[in-house]
């Protein structure tokens, strides 16, 4: 334990104040340590990585880390992170975003950054709600949950995460939580190392906004829950009755160049064809 600490340390600057700003039992601290180790395992540079965030709890994530970091308005991280990658495509770029940011404000971006296979890793700490602003519905809220702005339970249909990336065409989609650490480690750091649009969805509690009002008495009840309904997608396919169960791990793995390298391939065609460098 000593050493995973002294590990993410080297990863944090060195003037933020802890404990972290995150609300007692908040998943988000386990992902900000995971997406360190993943960055560690890889053997990444801190000055080759490139941070961008959104707004809401997640954003608060590129405060703490020792990379390049930029926060970003609401729903506008991805578009952020596109032109940093273009600009620089050797920069290793990962996207910060809740589901709120990524799915609601920031949906349309998203599905286009996917369909353009942008170099980019797109972490979604899926929490379920705007946690943040108050504890609004998202476009994740499970249908008949509790929100504020829906007390008499959530009408609409919560986005599949997983299965709207992977129609957008993504070249790696896969899910984990913050129960499931190590499983979380190998996922970032999979998604990171893939060339194109990859994006890691990450279930983590948030028990202030959301938990509490949906039946759960505890932060601790709420890992147990993640404990209990989510199993590696390879056993999830092979139960008959899936009934509360949520399958975590690699959903899309695809081997294709990211936009970044197609368009520098173009620009040396076409160099070519003119006899000069791109």
């Amino acid at each position: 334990m000593a050493e995973i600490t002294q590990l993410i340390h080297q990863y944090l600057r060195h003037n933020k104040k802890f404990p972290l700003v995150f609300c007692p039992g908040c998943g988000h601290g386990i992902v900000l340590g995971s997406l360190v180790r993943s960055v560690h395992a890889l053997g990444l540079a801190k000055d080759d990585v490139v941070i961008v965030a959104g707004i809401g709890c997640s954003g608060r994530i590129a405060a703490y880390v020792d990379f390049n970091t930029v926060h970003t308005t609401h729903g506008r991280a991805l578009t952020v992170a596109t032109g940093i990658k273009m600009a620089n495509p050797k920069l290793t770029v990962i996207a910060v975003m809740g589901d709120g940011d990524a799915f609601s404000i920031g949906g349309n971006h998203l599905i286009h950054a996917a369909r353009r296979n942008i170099g980019v890793t797109a972490l979604v700490l899926n929490n379920f709600i705007y946690g943040m602003t108050g504890g609004q519905c998202s476009s994740t809220t499970p249908e008949g949950a509790y929100s504020h702005t829906c007390p008499q339970g959530q009408l609409e249909s919560a986005f599949d995460i997983v299965e709207l990336t992977r129609a957008a065409g993504a070249a790696g989609v896969s899910r984990g939580t913050v129960y499931h650490v190590k499983e979380l480690d190998a996922l970032m750091a999979e998604a990171i190392s893939r060339p194109g649009f990859n994006l890691v969805e990450a279930l983590t509690p948030c028990f202030t906004q959301y938990g509490r009002g949906n039946g759960f008495k505890s932060a601790v009840e709420m890992f147990k829950w993640l404990k209990s309904s989510c199993l590696p997608v390879e056993r999830y396919e092979k139960l008959e009755d899936r009934t509360g169960k949520l399958p975590i791990g690699t959903f899309v793995r695809r081997d294709v160049d990211g936009l970044e390298t197609r368009w520098a391939n173009m620009r040396q065609a076409l160099a070519a064809k003119k006899g000069g460098a791109a």
